[in-house]
């Protein structure tokens, strides 16, 4: 009886610590858009980039706010002349203590340009931040298509060793009944051996594709993934048409994007630099204390005067290059991913029409090909190398139909990197 109640102890404590344990997390990989939500949350170079995005928007208030003011004592007449006394410096023991209190201020304008600098620089850095995530994203999306595409050779791959096998039954039941050559029975072995080696080097290809992945991710690189699941659909191509995919990347690029905010920064840079031809002020005022009262009130204005013009049309010019440089770069810019846009809209398409004509015509005739091989092969009309052709055939077919696939997905990847979003 003691027995039976310590095993219910047993089992009542165990099931007690697999309720209080911790769920084990589900692995990610299935999808790209589970990997994407993963990589926003933890992927190093987005999160610097943010991060200094953050910090350039904290420097808009500073770089509009007054200079903080100045407090000057001067003690005047510390020995006390013509009195018979020892110097002092406490302020009721010498002849006057004068303090002043400065306001510096910036010539009508300066804050509000220096604070629209600021905030240009940050929407620029903003941008920066959305561009870094946008290559992210659709290395992203490439990696896993380049996963997803390999594991999918990887069972094409296994699933013609089977047929090999299958095949190897007929050679060798064939060759037993002395109706095929020997030579057949050999060439079976060579094409299963080549497979698995093929099988190895596809094996070894889906690791380093693990490992890219994880890089992304910011995960070490045999962190176990997912088995993937499906491709992300494409969209229809009524959807990739050029002109309302310019305007979108023209609207939506963070390059372009922080391309703009550099030419405002500039613009509001060369108005500043114009600004600083008028003179900055300071005001103040200077209570004087005489032993233990004050007895007088001075006020102060004062200006700086701006007689080095020559310095100022050199700053002036950099101000107005600087713009003419900013401008330039975002045109290249913008024609550079224009170009890359078209690019990518023509290899997907390629891509698109590719697997169409592998799905549609190549896999059915290759299919019908080794069909009619097959059985020629058994009725002895057709040799062993039609028929191991006749199957390549297929093997090409789908490998091509998987091929275009994922240079479909990586295509999309670059169309949405350019266009800033996803389609």
């Amino acid at each position: 009886m003691v027995s039976r109640l310590q095993l219910l102890a047993a089992v009542l404590a165990a099931a007690a610590l697999t309720a209080h344990a911790e769920p084990v997390p589900p692995l990610i990989g299935a999808n790209v858009e589970g990997l994407l939500d993963y990589a926003r949350a933890r992927n190093p170079e987005y999160a610097v980039m943010r991060l200094e995005a953050e910090a350039a928007a904290e420097r808009v208030y500073p770089a509009g706010a007054l200079p903080d003011p100045v407090l000057r004592t001067e003690l005047q007449n510390i020995t006390n002349y013509p009195a018979e006394s020892n110097a002092n410096l406490l302020p009721s023991r010498v002849g006057s203590t004068k303090y002043t209190l400065t306001q510096p201020l910036p010539f009508w304008g300066k804050r509000d340009l220096r604070r629209e600098v600021a905030e240009a620089e940050a929407q620029a850095a903003q941008g920066k931040a959305g561009l870094t995530w946008t290559e992210q994203a659709a290395r992203i999306k490439t990696a896993y298509a380049q996963y997803f595409a390999v594991g999918k050779l990887i069972g094409l791959t296994r699933e013609v060793i089977d047929l090999i096998d299958r095949l190897d039954g007929i050679i060798q039941a064939r060759y037993a009944g002395g109706l095929v050559p020997q030579q057949d029975a050999i060439r079976v072995q060579v094409e299963r051996t080549a497979m698995k080696s093929e099988l190895i080097q596809m094996e070894t290809e889906h690791h380093h594709a693990s490992a890219r992945l994880n890089a992304l991710l910011a995960r070490p690189a045999n962190s176990p993934l997912a088995a993937p699941e499906r491709l992300r659909p494409l969209p229809a191509p009524a959807l990739l048409d050029y002109a309302a995919l310019e305007e979108r990347l023209r609207g939506r690029n963070p390059q372009l994007f922080a391309d703009d905010a550099r030419i405002r920064a500039a613009e509001k840079n060369r108005d500043l630099a114009y600004r600083n031809r008028y003179p900055d002020f300071a005001v103040g005022v200077s209570p004087i204390q005489m032993r233990n009262r004050v007895n007088e009130w001075e006020l102060m204005l004062e200006f700086n005067i701006p007689l080095q013009q020559e310095s100022r049309r050199s700053q002036e010019r950099e101000a107005e290059k600087m713009i003419d440089v900013a401008r330039a770069r975002k045109d290249a810019g913008a024609n550079q991913l224009l170009a890359d846009l078209a690019e990518n809209l023509s290899a997907m398409d390629g891509a698109r029409r590719s697997e169409m004509l592998a799905q549609t015509s190549l896999l059915p005739q290759a299919d019908l090909t080794f069909q009619a091989a097959l059985a020629g092969y058994e009725n002895g009309r057709v040799d062993f190398a039609t028929l191991l052709d006749a199957q390549r055939q297929i093997r090409r077919a789908k490998q091509d139909v998987i091929k275009a696939q994922a240079e479909q997905q990586a295509r999309l990847a670059d169309i949405e990197r350019l266009i800033g979003e996803d389609l």
